[in-house]
């Protein structure tokens, strides 16, 4: 007795299952990575319909995972692009970066303590360090007060 064994393509609702369970995706996130899988015009947005009315897509979801993952390491500017390239409602980007402005000082101290523990020798290291913590995405003003607070008497520590 033979026994074949079939091996079919997913199904969208399988591939965007199979995403979703490595982590919360937006729905704009799983359209465009499925959208060539899509066989039959319709079928991807029948299918996110179907996951979003199921509770399995949730907007609110993907803002509080990446303000989990990603607040202790970024500034407010890096998180709003990377919440935004999700194509989430911008409305709930901005309530959701609003809880974030008032721990960017403390955010930006805790990274540049991670990353250079001491404050800078010479007015090049404290360049150096700036360019650090912008291109973490926190804001000049934070970045002064940070850097310049450790480097010398050039920043207020409040």
């Amino acid at each position: 007795m033979e026994h074949r064994v079939s091996f079919t393509e997913p199904s969208l609702k399988g591939r965007a299952l199979r995403l979703l369970g490595r982590r919360e995706h937006s729905r704009a996130e799983l359209e465009q990575k499925l959208k060539r899988f899509e066989e039959q015009p319709g079928a991807l947005e029948r299918t996110l319909d179907e996951l979003q009315a199921k509770g399995f897509i949730d907007e609110q979801r993907v803002i509080e995972s990446v303000l989990h993952r990603r607040a202790a390491k970024l500034g407010l500017a890096r998180i709003k692009q990377e919440l935004q390239a999700k194509g989430l409602d911008p409305r709930a980007v901005t309530e959701a970066l609003a809880g974030l402005q008032t721990s960017e000082r403390a955010r930006a101290l805790e990274v540049w303590r991670k990353k250079f523990g001491e404050p800078a020798a010479t007015p090049q290291d404290a360049a150096k360090q700036m360019r650090f913590l912008a291109s973490r995405g926190f804001g000049g003003d934070v970045i002064r007060r940070v850097v310049m607070g450790a480097f010398g008497d050039g920043g207020s520590d409040s």
